[in-house]
Protein backbone atom coordinates (compact mmCIF):
# COMPACT_ATOMS: atom_id res chain seq x y z
CA UNK A 1 0.00 0.00 0.00
CA UNK A 2 1.35 3.40 -0.97
CA UNK A 3 2.14 5.88 1.77
CA UNK A 4 0.56 9.34 1.95
CA UNK A 5 4.01 10.86 1.36
CA UNK A 6 4.37 8.83 -1.85
CA UNK A 7 0.96 9.97 -3.09
CA UNK A 8 1.79 13.57 -2.25
CA UNK A 9 4.96 13.26 -4.34
CA UNK A 10 2.99 11.96 -7.33
CA UNK A 11 0.40 14.72 -6.96
CA UNK A 12 3.23 17.27 -6.89
CA UNK A 13 4.55 15.80 -10.16
CA UNK A 14 1.08 16.21 -11.70
CA UNK A 15 0.83 19.80 -10.44
CA UNK A 16 4.22 20.67 -11.96
CA UNK A 17 2.74 19.60 -15.33
CA UNK A 18 -0.38 21.72 -14.92
CA UNK A 19 -2.29 18.84 -13.36
CA UNK A 20 -2.17 16.70 -16.51
CA UNK A 21 0.21 13.88 -17.49
CA UNK A 22 0.36 11.35 -20.30
CA UNK A 23 1.13 7.75 -19.38
CA UNK A 24 4.43 7.99 -21.30
CA UNK A 25 5.45 11.07 -19.27
CA UNK A 26 4.52 9.25 -16.04
CA UNK A 27 6.69 6.27 -16.99
CA UNK A 28 9.67 8.46 -17.90
CA UNK A 29 9.61 9.80 -14.35
CA UNK A 30 10.18 6.25 -13.09
CA UNK A 31 6.69 5.41 -11.86
CA UNK A 32 4.91 2.13 -12.54
CA UNK A 33 1.77 2.32 -14.72
CA UNK A 34 -0.09 0.29 -12.08
CA UNK A 35 0.23 3.28 -9.73
CA UNK A 36 -1.51 5.50 -12.28
CA UNK A 37 -4.33 3.02 -12.83
CA UNK A 38 -4.82 2.62 -9.07
CA UNK A 39 -5.13 6.41 -8.79
CA UNK A 40 -7.73 6.34 -11.57
CA UNK A 41 -9.70 3.57 -9.84
CA UNK A 42 -9.64 5.45 -6.53
CA UNK A 43 -10.86 8.64 -8.20
CA UNK A 44 -7.69 10.65 -7.58
CA UNK A 45 -7.12 11.18 -11.30
CA UNK A 46 -9.50 11.33 -14.27
CA UNK A 47 -8.68 9.88 -17.68
CA UNK A 48 -9.48 12.67 -20.17
CA UNK A 49 -8.56 10.50 -23.14
CA UNK A 50 -6.68 7.24 -23.58
CA UNK A 51 -3.36 7.75 -21.81
CA UNK A 52 -4.08 11.35 -20.68
CA UNK A 53 -4.74 11.78 -16.95
CA UNK A 54 -5.66 14.80 -14.81
CA UNK A 55 -5.87 15.36 -11.06
CA UNK A 56 -9.51 15.06 -10.00
CA UNK A 57 -9.07 17.66 -7.25
CA UNK A 58 -8.54 20.48 -9.77
CA UNK A 59 -11.43 22.73 -10.89
CA UNK A 60 -13.43 21.43 -13.84
CA UNK A 61 -11.85 22.16 -17.21
CA UNK A 62 -13.67 24.52 -19.56
CA UNK A 63 -11.93 23.17 -22.68
CA UNK A 64 -11.19 19.60 -21.62
CA UNK A 65 -11.66 18.14 -25.12
CA UNK A 66 -9.25 20.63 -26.70
CA UNK A 67 -6.70 19.95 -23.96
CA UNK A 68 -7.03 16.17 -24.32
CA UNK A 69 -6.62 16.31 -28.11
CA UNK A 70 -3.66 18.70 -27.86
CA UNK A 71 -1.94 16.31 -25.47
CA UNK A 72 -2.57 13.35 -27.76
CA UNK A 73 -1.82 15.19 -31.04
CA UNK A 74 0.73 17.91 -30.13
CA UNK A 75 1.49 18.66 -33.80
CA UNK A 76 -2.18 19.28 -34.66
CA UNK A 77 -3.91 22.69 -34.72
CA UNK A 78 -7.50 23.31 -33.59
CA UNK A 79 -9.41 24.56 -36.62
CA UNK A 80 -12.74 25.30 -38.31
CA UNK A 81 -15.86 24.95 -36.09
CA UNK A 82 -13.81 24.10 -32.98
CA UNK A 83 -11.75 27.28 -33.50
CA UNK A 84 -14.92 29.33 -34.15
CA UNK A 85 -16.37 27.98 -30.90
CA UNK A 86 -13.14 28.70 -29.00
CA UNK A 87 -13.34 32.38 -30.03
CA UNK A 88 -17.15 32.54 -29.55
CA UNK A 89 -17.70 33.14 -33.25
CA UNK A 90 -20.51 30.62 -33.68
CA UNK A 91 -23.74 29.49 -32.07
CA UNK A 92 -22.96 25.99 -33.32
CA UNK A 93 -21.94 23.46 -30.67
CA UNK A 94 -19.20 21.23 -32.13
CA UNK A 95 -19.80 17.53 -31.46
CA UNK A 96 -16.26 16.72 -32.56
CA UNK A 97 -12.90 18.41 -32.12
CA UNK A 98 -11.78 19.71 -35.52
CA UNK A 99 -8.02 19.36 -35.96
CA UNK A 100 -5.73 20.33 -38.85
CA UNK A 101 -2.83 18.07 -39.77
CA UNK A 102 -0.32 18.33 -42.63
CA UNK A 103 -1.48 16.61 -45.81
CA UNK A 104 0.17 13.24 -46.21
CA UNK A 105 0.61 12.63 -42.49
CA UNK A 106 -1.14 9.60 -41.02
CA UNK A 107 -4.28 10.47 -39.09
CA UNK A 108 -3.88 9.71 -35.37
CA UNK A 109 -6.28 7.14 -33.92
CA UNK A 110 -8.17 8.72 -31.02
CA UNK A 111 -10.89 6.83 -29.19
CA UNK A 112 -12.00 9.88 -27.21
CA UNK A 113 -12.94 12.69 -27.53
CA UNK A 114 -14.59 12.43 -30.98
CA UNK A 115 -12.13 14.06 -33.38
CA UNK A 116 -12.27 14.97 -37.04
CA UNK A 117 -9.05 15.58 -38.95
CA UNK A 118 -8.57 17.88 -41.94
CA UNK A 119 -5.59 17.81 -44.31
CA UNK A 120 -3.88 21.16 -44.82
CA UNK A 121 -1.01 21.91 -47.22
CA UNK A 122 2.26 22.84 -45.49
CA UNK A 123 1.76 26.53 -46.31
CA UNK A 124 -1.82 26.75 -45.03
CA UNK A 125 -1.00 24.57 -42.03
CA UNK A 126 1.85 26.71 -40.71
CA UNK A 127 0.34 30.22 -40.96
CA UNK A 128 -1.98 31.96 -38.53
CA UNK A 129 -1.27 29.63 -35.60
CA UNK A 130 -1.75 31.00 -32.07
CA UNK A 131 -0.77 29.26 -28.84
CA UNK A 132 -3.09 29.48 -25.85
CA UNK A 133 -2.24 28.26 -22.36
CA UNK A 134 -5.28 26.30 -21.18
CA UNK A 135 -4.81 25.01 -17.65
CA UNK A 136 -1.09 24.47 -18.17
CA UNK A 137 -1.38 22.93 -21.63
CA UNK A 138 -0.30 24.85 -24.74
CA UNK A 139 -3.11 24.47 -27.25
CA UNK A 140 -2.53 25.55 -30.85
CA UNK A 141 -5.53 27.26 -32.45
CA UNK A 142 -5.72 29.17 -35.73
CA UNK A 143 -6.33 32.91 -35.28
CA UNK A 144 -9.92 34.16 -35.83
CA UNK A 145 -9.06 35.61 -39.26
CA UNK A 146 -7.22 32.46 -40.41
CA UNK A 147 -10.14 30.37 -39.14
CA UNK A 148 -12.58 32.37 -41.27
CA UNK A 149 -10.41 31.83 -44.37
CA UNK A 150 -10.19 28.08 -43.59
CA UNK A 151 -13.95 27.86 -43.08
CA UNK A 152 -14.59 29.31 -46.53
CA UNK A 153 -12.08 26.85 -47.97
CA UNK A 154 -13.89 23.92 -46.31
CA UNK A 155 -17.41 25.42 -46.61
CA UNK A 156 -18.77 22.34 -48.38
CA UNK A 157 -17.74 20.14 -45.46
CA UNK A 158 -18.96 22.32 -42.58
CA UNK A 159 -21.88 24.24 -44.12
CA UNK A 160 -22.01 27.75 -45.60
CA UNK A 161 -24.47 29.06 -42.98
CA UNK A 162 -21.93 28.40 -40.19
CA UNK A 163 -19.19 30.08 -42.23
CA UNK A 164 -21.19 33.26 -42.92
CA UNK A 165 -22.25 33.48 -39.28
CA UNK A 166 -18.59 33.17 -38.26
CA UNK A 167 -17.58 35.93 -40.66
CA UNK A 168 -20.27 38.29 -39.36
CA UNK A 169 -19.38 37.61 -35.72
CA UNK A 170 -15.66 38.00 -36.42
CA UNK A 171 -16.17 41.40 -38.06
CA UNK A 172 -18.53 42.46 -35.26
CA UNK A 173 -15.70 41.71 -32.80
CA UNK A 174 -13.32 43.94 -34.78
CA UNK A 175 -11.68 41.15 -36.74
CA UNK A 176 -9.32 42.47 -39.40
CA UNK A 177 -10.72 42.45 -42.95
CA UNK A 178 -7.17 42.86 -44.27
CA UNK A 179 -5.97 39.76 -42.40
CA UNK A 180 -8.98 37.73 -43.55
CA UNK A 181 -8.13 38.62 -47.15
CA UNK A 182 -4.45 37.91 -46.58
CA UNK A 183 -5.18 34.42 -45.26
CA UNK A 184 -7.83 33.82 -47.93
CA UNK A 185 -5.16 34.36 -50.59
CA UNK A 186 -2.96 31.73 -48.94
CA UNK A 187 -5.96 29.39 -48.71
CA UNK A 188 -6.92 30.17 -52.33
CA UNK A 189 -10.36 31.30 -51.24
CA UNK A 190 -10.09 35.06 -51.89
CA UNK A 191 -12.57 35.06 -54.81
CA UNK A 192 -15.11 33.27 -52.63
CA UNK A 193 -14.68 35.47 -49.55
CA UNK A 194 -14.43 38.89 -51.18
CA UNK A 195 -18.14 39.23 -52.20
CA UNK A 196 -19.24 38.31 -48.65
CA UNK A 197 -16.80 40.81 -47.15
CA UNK A 198 -18.08 43.54 -49.45
CA UNK A 199 -21.71 42.72 -48.65
CA UNK A 200 -21.23 42.90 -44.85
Amino acid sequence: MKTNAFKKTIKAVFQESGGILRTSEFLKLGYHPRTLYQMRESGEVIELSRGVFRLASLPQLENSDLIAVSRRVPTGVICLISALSFYNLTTEIPHEVYVAIIKGKEKPNLDYPPTRFFNFSEQTFSCGVEEHNLDGTLVKVYSPEKTIADCFKFRNKIGLAVVIEGLKMCLAKKGSRAKILEFSRICRAENIIRPYLEAI
